[in-house]
Protein backbone atom coordinates (compact mmCIF):
# COMPACT_ATOMS: atom_id res chain seq x y z
CA UNK A 1 0.00 0.00 0.00
CA UNK A 2 1.27 3.48 -0.86
CA UNK A 3 0.44 6.71 0.95
CA UNK A 4 -2.18 7.72 -1.63
CA UNK A 5 -4.15 4.52 -1.04
CA UNK A 6 -3.62 4.80 2.73
CA UNK A 7 -5.06 8.34 2.75
CA UNK A 8 -7.98 7.35 0.54
CA UNK A 9 -8.74 4.45 2.87
CA UNK A 10 -8.76 6.50 6.06
CA UNK A 11 -10.99 9.08 4.37
CA UNK A 12 -13.48 6.39 3.41
CA UNK A 13 -13.34 4.84 6.87
CA UNK A 14 -13.28 8.12 8.80
CA UNK A 15 -17.03 8.25 9.63
CA UNK A 16 -16.82 4.81 11.21
CA UNK A 17 -13.57 5.67 12.97
CA UNK A 18 -15.09 8.83 14.45
CA UNK A 19 -18.12 6.86 15.66
CA UNK A 20 -15.75 4.33 17.24
CA UNK A 21 -13.84 7.16 18.93
CA UNK A 22 -17.11 8.63 20.20
CA UNK A 23 -18.21 5.29 21.65
CA UNK A 24 -14.82 4.80 23.26
CA UNK A 25 -15.01 8.29 24.75
CA UNK A 26 -18.49 7.65 26.13
CA UNK A 27 -17.38 4.40 27.74
CA UNK A 28 -14.18 5.89 29.18
CA UNK A 29 -15.67 9.17 30.35
CA UNK A 30 -14.00 12.57 30.28
CA UNK A 31 -13.94 15.23 27.59
CA UNK A 32 -12.32 13.63 24.54
CA UNK A 33 -13.40 16.42 22.12
CA UNK A 34 -13.60 13.84 19.34
CA UNK A 35 -14.80 16.34 16.74
CA UNK A 36 -13.06 19.44 18.09
CA UNK A 37 -11.08 21.76 15.85
CA UNK A 38 -7.77 20.68 17.36
CA UNK A 39 -8.40 17.07 16.28
CA UNK A 40 -8.44 18.40 12.71
CA UNK A 41 -5.56 20.84 13.06
CA UNK A 42 -7.70 23.94 13.53
CA UNK A 43 -6.96 26.26 16.46
CA UNK A 44 -8.81 29.28 17.81
CA UNK A 45 -5.79 30.94 19.48
CA UNK A 46 -2.15 31.35 18.49
CA UNK A 47 0.41 29.36 20.41
CA UNK A 48 2.59 31.19 22.93
CA UNK A 49 5.36 28.59 22.64
CA UNK A 50 8.57 29.57 20.86
CA UNK A 51 10.03 26.87 18.60
CA UNK A 52 8.96 24.13 21.00
CA UNK A 53 10.16 20.57 21.09
CA UNK A 54 7.05 18.58 20.32
CA UNK A 55 6.57 15.35 22.30
CA UNK A 56 3.73 12.95 21.49
CA UNK A 57 2.63 10.52 24.21
CA UNK A 58 -0.52 8.79 23.04
CA UNK A 59 -1.99 7.75 26.40
CA UNK A 60 -1.41 7.41 30.13
CA UNK A 61 1.43 4.89 30.05
CA UNK A 62 3.42 6.77 27.43
CA UNK A 63 2.87 10.07 29.27
CA UNK A 64 4.24 8.66 32.49
CA UNK A 65 7.14 7.08 30.63
CA UNK A 66 7.96 10.37 28.90
CA UNK A 67 7.76 12.46 32.08
CA UNK A 68 11.51 12.32 32.94
CA UNK A 69 12.41 13.24 29.36
CA UNK A 70 9.94 16.13 29.26
CA UNK A 71 11.28 17.43 32.57
CA UNK A 72 14.82 17.23 31.17
CA UNK A 73 13.71 19.31 28.18
CA UNK A 74 12.19 21.93 30.49
CA UNK A 75 15.33 21.94 32.63
CA UNK A 76 17.34 22.53 29.44
CA UNK A 77 15.28 25.65 28.78
CA UNK A 78 13.06 24.26 26.01
CA UNK A 79 9.42 25.09 25.45
CA UNK A 80 7.45 21.86 25.08
CA UNK A 81 4.34 20.99 23.11
CA UNK A 82 2.86 17.78 24.55
CA UNK A 83 0.21 15.96 22.52
CA UNK A 84 -2.07 13.02 23.30
CA UNK A 85 -4.85 10.93 21.79
CA UNK A 86 -6.65 9.93 25.03
CA UNK A 87 -8.16 11.77 27.97
CA UNK A 88 -6.15 9.78 30.53
CA UNK A 89 -2.92 10.80 28.79
CA UNK A 90 -3.95 14.44 28.58
CA UNK A 91 -5.11 14.56 32.20
CA UNK A 92 -1.79 13.06 33.30
CA UNK A 93 0.15 15.61 31.25
CA UNK A 94 -1.79 18.49 32.77
CA UNK A 95 -1.31 17.10 36.26
CA UNK A 96 2.39 16.29 35.94
CA UNK A 97 3.36 19.59 34.34
CA UNK A 98 0.89 22.03 35.88
CA UNK A 99 3.70 24.38 36.92
CA UNK A 100 5.24 24.52 33.42
CA UNK A 101 1.80 25.07 31.91
CA UNK A 102 1.13 27.96 34.31
CA UNK A 103 4.46 29.55 33.33
CA UNK A 104 3.70 29.27 29.60
CA UNK A 105 6.56 26.79 29.11
CA UNK A 106 4.43 23.81 28.11
CA UNK A 107 1.17 23.37 26.24
CA UNK A 108 -1.00 20.25 26.20
CA UNK A 109 -2.90 19.56 23.00
CA UNK A 110 -4.64 16.82 21.02
CA UNK A 111 -2.73 15.15 18.21
CA UNK A 112 -4.64 15.75 14.97
CA UNK A 113 -6.07 12.81 13.08
CA UNK A 114 -3.78 11.52 10.34
CA UNK A 115 -5.30 13.49 7.44
CA UNK A 116 -2.85 15.43 5.22
CA UNK A 117 -4.53 18.80 5.76
CA UNK A 118 -4.89 18.38 9.52
CA UNK A 119 -1.25 17.41 10.00
CA UNK A 120 0.02 20.26 7.79
CA UNK A 121 -2.04 22.78 9.76
CA UNK A 122 -0.66 21.36 12.99
CA UNK A 123 2.96 22.00 11.94
CA UNK A 124 2.12 25.41 10.50
CA UNK A 125 0.46 26.48 13.75
CA UNK A 126 3.05 25.26 16.27
CA UNK A 127 6.25 25.31 14.17
CA UNK A 128 8.19 22.90 16.40
CA UNK A 129 11.94 22.72 15.96
CA UNK A 130 11.88 18.93 16.45
CA UNK A 131 9.37 16.18 17.13
CA UNK A 132 9.65 13.17 19.45
CA UNK A 133 7.23 10.23 19.28
CA UNK A 134 7.16 7.98 22.35
CA UNK A 135 7.31 4.19 22.02
CA UNK A 136 5.34 3.32 18.86
CA UNK A 137 3.09 6.08 17.48
CA UNK A 138 3.90 6.16 13.76
CA UNK A 139 1.46 7.92 11.40
CA UNK A 140 2.39 8.22 7.69
CA UNK A 141 0.73 11.56 6.89
CA UNK A 142 1.98 13.10 10.12
CA UNK A 143 5.55 12.15 9.26
CA UNK A 144 5.18 13.38 5.68
CA UNK A 145 3.92 16.73 6.99
CA UNK A 146 6.94 16.88 9.30
CA UNK A 147 9.24 16.25 6.36
CA UNK A 148 7.54 18.97 4.31
CA UNK A 149 7.90 21.39 7.24
CA UNK A 150 11.56 20.35 7.66
CA UNK A 151 10.99 19.26 11.24
CA UNK A 152 13.40 16.48 12.25
CA UNK A 153 11.59 13.57 13.90
CA UNK A 154 12.64 10.96 16.44
CA UNK A 155 11.04 7.73 17.62
CA UNK A 156 12.28 7.05 21.15
CA UNK A 157 12.00 4.47 23.91
CA UNK A 158 10.59 2.45 21.03
CA UNK A 159 8.92 -0.91 21.50
CA UNK A 160 8.42 -3.03 18.38
CA UNK A 161 7.11 -6.56 18.72
CA UNK A 162 7.05 -9.35 16.16
CA UNK A 163 3.35 -8.65 15.67
CA UNK A 164 4.02 -4.94 15.06
CA UNK A 165 6.65 -5.87 12.49
CA UNK A 166 4.24 -8.19 10.66
CA UNK A 167 1.61 -5.43 10.55
CA UNK A 168 4.12 -2.89 9.24
CA UNK A 169 5.36 -5.24 6.53
CA UNK A 170 1.78 -6.08 5.54
CA UNK A 171 1.06 -2.38 4.91
CA UNK A 172 4.02 -2.16 2.55
CA UNK A 173 5.68 1.00 1.30
CA UNK A 174 3.54 3.48 3.26
CA UNK A 175 4.95 2.26 6.58
CA UNK A 176 8.44 1.55 5.23
CA UNK A 177 8.73 5.17 4.14
CA UNK A 178 7.26 6.39 7.42
CA UNK A 179 9.84 4.51 9.47
CA UNK A 180 12.58 5.54 7.06
CA UNK A 181 11.75 9.23 7.53
CA UNK A 182 12.96 9.43 11.13
CA UNK A 183 16.15 11.36 11.69
CA UNK A 184 16.91 9.10 14.65
CA UNK A 185 15.35 6.08 16.32
CA UNK A 186 16.16 4.93 19.87
CA UNK A 187 14.84 1.48 20.73
CA UNK A 188 14.36 -0.02 24.18
CA UNK A 189 16.23 -3.24 23.37
CA UNK A 190 18.47 -4.72 20.68
CA UNK A 191 15.60 -6.94 19.49
CA UNK A 192 13.33 -3.90 19.13
CA UNK A 193 16.09 -2.17 17.13
CA UNK A 194 16.50 -5.13 14.78
CA UNK A 195 12.77 -5.32 14.08
CA UNK A 196 12.58 -1.56 13.49
CA UNK A 197 15.37 -1.83 10.92
CA UNK A 198 13.44 -4.59 9.15
CA UNK A 199 10.43 -2.25 9.07
CA UNK A 200 12.49 0.40 7.25
CA UNK A 201 14.02 2.55 10.00
CA UNK A 202 17.63 3.65 9.73
CA UNK A 203 19.99 5.22 12.27
CA UNK A 204 18.54 2.93 14.95
CA UNK A 205 20.26 2.96 18.33
CA UNK A 206 19.47 1.32 21.66
CA UNK A 207 18.83 3.81 24.45
CA UNK A 208 16.96 1.65 26.92
CA UNK A 209 13.57 2.33 28.43
CA UNK A 210 12.51 5.80 29.66
CA UNK A 211 10.63 4.11 32.48
CA UNK A 212 13.93 3.28 34.20
CA UNK A 213 14.57 7.02 34.60
CA UNK A 214 11.41 7.35 36.64
CA UNK A 215 11.45 10.02 39.34
CA UNK A 216 8.90 8.98 41.92
CA UNK A 217 7.29 11.66 44.14
CA UNK A 218 9.06 11.52 47.50
CA UNK A 219 6.02 12.82 49.38
CA UNK A 220 3.79 9.98 48.15
CA UNK A 221 6.47 7.40 48.95
CA UNK A 222 6.86 8.79 52.47
CA UNK A 223 3.10 8.92 53.10
CA UNK A 224 2.65 5.36 51.84
CA UNK A 225 5.41 4.07 54.12
CA UNK A 226 4.04 5.99 57.10
CA UNK A 227 0.60 4.48 56.54
CA UNK A 228 2.12 1.00 56.19
CA UNK A 229 4.08 1.41 59.43
CA UNK A 230 0.89 2.21 61.35
CA UNK A 231 -1.09 -0.72 59.96
CA UNK A 232 -1.12 -3.91 61.98
CA UNK A 233 -1.34 -5.99 58.80
CA UNK A 234 0.86 -6.81 55.85
CA UNK A 235 -0.23 -5.45 52.47
CA UNK A 236 -0.55 -7.18 49.10
CA UNK A 237 -1.18 -4.71 46.27
CA UNK A 238 -2.71 -5.91 42.99
CA UNK A 239 -1.71 -3.03 40.73
CA UNK A 240 -2.99 -1.83 37.35
CA UNK A 241 -5.76 -4.38 36.89
CA UNK A 242 -7.42 -4.32 33.50
CA UNK A 243 -10.55 -5.75 31.89
CA UNK A 244 -11.53 -9.08 33.45
CA UNK A 245 -8.78 -9.06 36.06
CA UNK A 246 -10.64 -7.36 38.92
CA UNK A 247 -13.16 -10.18 38.97
CA UNK A 248 -10.39 -12.82 38.90
CA UNK A 249 -8.64 -11.34 41.92
CA UNK A 250 -11.81 -10.54 43.86
CA UNK A 251 -12.93 -14.15 43.45
CA UNK A 252 -9.48 -15.45 44.44
CA UNK A 253 -9.35 -13.21 47.54
CA UNK A 254 -12.82 -14.42 48.56
CA UNK A 255 -11.73 -18.06 48.28
CA UNK A 256 -8.58 -17.42 50.32
CA UNK A 257 -10.53 -15.75 53.13
CA UNK A 258 -13.18 -18.48 53.10
CA UNK A 259 -10.54 -21.23 53.23
CA UNK A 260 -8.77 -19.51 56.12
CA UNK A 261 -12.04 -19.24 58.08
CA UNK A 262 -12.69 -22.95 57.51
CA UNK A 263 -9.29 -23.61 59.08
CA UNK A 264 -10.11 -21.45 62.07
CA UNK A 265 -7.99 -18.47 60.94
CA UNK A 266 -8.98 -14.92 60.14
CA UNK A 267 -6.67 -13.92 57.28
CA UNK A 268 -8.06 -10.38 57.25
CA UNK A 269 -6.46 -9.80 60.64
CA UNK A 270 -3.03 -10.34 59.07
CA UNK A 271 -3.30 -9.17 55.45
CA UNK A 272 -4.87 -6.20 53.69
CA UNK A 273 -5.48 -6.75 49.98
CA UNK A 274 -5.44 -3.74 47.64
CA UNK A 275 -6.92 -3.69 44.15
CA UNK A 276 -5.96 -0.74 41.95
CA UNK A 277 -7.68 -0.60 38.51
CA UNK A 278 -5.53 0.96 35.82
CA UNK A 279 -8.26 3.08 34.22
CA UNK A 280 -10.56 5.42 36.16
CA UNK A 281 -13.64 4.43 34.17
CA UNK A 282 -13.46 1.03 35.87
CA UNK A 283 -13.32 2.24 39.47
CA UNK A 284 -17.08 1.91 39.90
CA UNK A 285 -17.19 -1.46 38.16
CA UNK A 286 -14.61 -2.81 40.59
CA UNK A 287 -16.54 -1.34 43.53
CA UNK A 288 -19.73 -3.04 42.33
CA UNK A 289 -17.92 -6.36 41.97
CA UNK A 290 -16.50 -6.06 45.48
CA UNK A 291 -19.93 -5.27 46.91
CA UNK A 292 -21.49 -8.23 45.10
CA UNK A 293 -18.75 -10.54 46.36
CA UNK A 294 -19.56 -9.77 49.97
CA UNK A 295 -16.00 -8.62 50.71
CA UNK A 296 -15.73 -5.64 53.02
CA UNK A 297 -13.82 -2.82 51.35
CA UNK A 298 -12.86 0.81 51.68
CA UNK A 299 -11.98 3.26 48.93
CA UNK A 300 -8.70 5.16 48.83
CA UNK A 301 -10.69 8.35 48.18
CA UNK A 302 -12.45 7.81 51.53
CA UNK A 303 -9.11 7.48 53.33
CA UNK A 304 -7.97 10.78 51.80
CA UNK A 305 -11.15 12.47 53.02
CA UNK A 306 -10.59 11.04 56.48
CA UNK A 307 -6.95 12.17 56.47
CA UNK A 308 -3.84 10.17 55.60
CA UNK A 309 -2.53 8.26 58.63
CA UNK A 310 -5.40 9.56 60.77
CA UNK A 311 -6.89 7.18 63.32
CA UNK A 312 -10.16 7.25 61.37
CA UNK A 313 -8.47 6.24 58.12
CA UNK A 314 -6.52 3.47 59.85
CA UNK A 315 -9.70 2.19 61.49
CA UNK A 316 -11.45 2.15 58.10
CA UNK A 317 -8.66 -0.07 56.77
CA UNK A 318 -8.67 -2.27 59.85
CA UNK A 319 -12.35 -3.10 59.39
CA UNK A 320 -11.99 -3.87 55.64
CA UNK A 321 -10.65 -6.87 53.77
CA UNK A 322 -9.85 -4.87 50.62
CA UNK A 323 -8.64 -1.36 49.85
CA UNK A 324 -9.86 -0.18 46.44
CA UNK A 325 -7.61 2.30 44.67
CA UNK A 326 -10.00 4.80 43.09
CA UNK A 327 -7.70 7.82 42.74
CA UNK A 328 -5.33 8.94 40.01
CA UNK A 329 -1.56 9.38 40.21
CA UNK A 330 -1.13 7.39 43.41
CA UNK A 331 0.61 4.19 42.31
CA UNK A 332 3.80 5.29 44.15
CA UNK A 333 1.74 5.54 47.35
CA UNK A 334 0.39 2.02 46.87
CA UNK A 335 3.82 0.58 46.07
CA UNK A 336 5.26 2.25 49.17
CA UNK A 337 2.38 0.75 51.16
CA UNK A 338 2.95 -2.74 49.74
CA UNK A 339 4.92 -5.63 51.15
CA UNK A 340 4.39 -7.49 47.86
CA UNK A 341 3.17 -6.08 44.52
CA UNK A 342 1.29 -8.12 41.93
CA UNK A 343 1.53 -6.19 38.65
CA UNK A 344 -1.57 -6.99 36.63
CA UNK A 345 -2.41 -6.49 32.97
CA UNK A 346 -0.62 -9.84 32.72
CA UNK A 347 -3.34 -12.22 33.94
CA UNK A 348 -5.39 -11.80 30.76
CA UNK A 349 -3.87 -11.67 27.24
CA UNK A 350 -3.38 -7.88 27.45
CA UNK A 351 0.40 -7.62 27.19
CA UNK A 352 1.26 -6.70 30.78
CA UNK A 353 1.94 -3.42 32.54
CA UNK A 354 5.00 -1.51 33.67
CA UNK A 355 6.61 -3.12 36.72
CA UNK A 356 9.58 -0.76 36.93
CA UNK A 357 7.96 1.67 39.40
CA UNK A 358 7.32 -1.15 41.86
CA UNK A 359 10.93 -2.34 41.59
CA UNK A 360 12.19 1.23 42.00
CA UNK A 361 10.35 1.47 45.32
CA UNK A 362 12.01 -1.77 46.41
CA UNK A 363 8.96 -4.06 46.46
CA UNK A 364 9.03 -7.76 45.47
CA UNK A 365 7.07 -8.16 42.24
CA UNK A 366 4.87 -10.93 40.85
CA UNK A 367 3.59 -10.97 37.26
CA UNK A 368 1.27 -13.23 35.29
CA UNK A 369 1.88 -15.18 32.07
CA UNK A 370 0.94 -12.43 29.56
CA UNK A 371 3.78 -9.89 29.43
CA UNK A 372 4.57 -9.49 25.71
CA UNK A 373 4.68 -5.66 25.89
CA UNK A 374 7.32 -5.78 28.65
CA UNK A 375 8.84 -9.20 28.04
CA UNK A 376 12.49 -8.17 28.07
CA UNK A 377 12.05 -6.14 31.25
CA UNK A 378 10.24 -9.01 32.95
CA UNK A 379 12.88 -11.55 31.96
CA UNK A 380 15.68 -9.24 33.10
CA UNK A 381 13.97 -8.57 36.45
CA UNK A 382 13.46 -12.28 37.00
CA UNK A 383 17.12 -12.94 36.19
CA UNK A 384 18.08 -10.29 38.75
CA UNK A 385 15.93 -11.98 41.39
CA UNK A 386 13.52 -9.03 41.62
CA UNK A 387 10.40 -10.68 40.18
CA UNK A 388 8.58 -13.99 39.88
CA UNK A 389 6.15 -15.19 37.22
CA UNK A 390 3.01 -17.06 38.27
CA UNK A 391 0.32 -18.73 36.13
CA UNK A 392 -2.88 -17.15 37.44
CA UNK A 393 -4.51 -14.91 40.05
CA UNK A 394 -4.85 -17.63 42.68
CA UNK A 395 -1.20 -18.60 42.32
CA UNK A 396 -0.20 -14.93 42.56
CA UNK A 397 -2.01 -14.44 45.85
CA UNK A 398 -0.74 -17.73 47.32
CA UNK A 399 2.84 -16.90 46.29
CA UNK A 400 2.47 -13.43 47.81
CA UNK A 401 1.29 -14.97 51.09
CA UNK A 402 4.29 -17.32 51.05
CA UNK A 403 6.62 -14.36 50.56
CA UNK A 404 5.07 -12.61 53.55
CA UNK A 405 6.21 -15.55 55.64
CA UNK A 406 9.80 -15.14 54.40
CA UNK A 407 10.98 -11.58 55.24
CA UNK A 408 14.57 -12.28 54.22
CA UNK A 409 13.53 -13.35 50.72
CA UNK A 410 11.27 -10.31 50.41
CA UNK A 411 14.16 -8.08 51.39
CA UNK A 412 16.49 -9.70 48.83
CA UNK A 413 13.90 -9.31 46.05
CA UNK A 414 13.19 -5.68 46.94
CA UNK A 415 16.89 -4.76 46.99
CA UNK A 416 17.47 -6.62 43.72
CA UNK A 417 14.66 -4.65 42.08
CA UNK A 418 15.97 -1.29 43.22
CA UNK A 419 19.47 -2.22 42.02
CA UNK A 420 18.12 -3.44 38.67
CA UNK A 421 16.32 -0.13 38.04
CA UNK A 422 19.36 1.93 39.03
CA UNK A 423 21.57 -0.14 36.71
CA UNK A 424 19.39 0.63 33.68
CA UNK A 425 18.97 4.38 34.04
CA UNK A 426 20.35 6.76 31.43
CA UNK A 427 17.88 6.49 28.54
CA UNK A 428 16.77 10.11 28.97
CA UNK A 429 20.34 11.43 28.77
CA UNK A 430 21.08 9.35 25.65
CA UNK A 431 17.92 10.51 23.86
CA UNK A 432 18.42 14.13 24.91
CA UNK A 433 21.93 14.04 23.42
CA UNK A 434 20.48 12.57 20.21
CA UNK A 435 17.83 15.28 20.04
CA UNK A 436 20.40 18.04 20.45
CA UNK A 437 22.45 16.44 17.71
CA UNK A 438 19.69 16.30 15.08
CA UNK A 439 18.46 19.79 16.03
CA UNK A 440 21.86 21.25 15.15
CA UNK A 441 21.99 19.73 11.66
Amino acid sequence: MNRFLYTALIRVLSPGLLVWMGLRARKAGGNWEVCSGARFGRYSHPSTLREPVWVHAVSLGETRAAAPFIQALLDQGEDVLLTHMTVTGRDAGERLFASAIAKGRLEVQWLPYDFPGATRRFFSHYQPRAGVLIEREVWPNLLMAASEAQVPMMLVSARFSDNALRQALRLGSVMRRAYGSFSAVFAQTLHDAQRLEQAGASAVGVSGNFKFDVSLPADKIQRGREFSAKLVRKVIVVASTREGEDELFIRAIGKLLKRARAQGRNLSDKVLFCIVPRHPERFETAATQLAQSGLTFVRRSQLIEEGDCSSTALQSCTSSAVLLGDTLGEMPWFYALADVAIVAGSFQPLGGQNMIEACAVGVPVLVGPHTRNFEQAVVDAMDEGAALRVPDASAALNTALQLLEDPQRMSRMGKAGAHWVQKHTGAVARVLAGLNEISRR
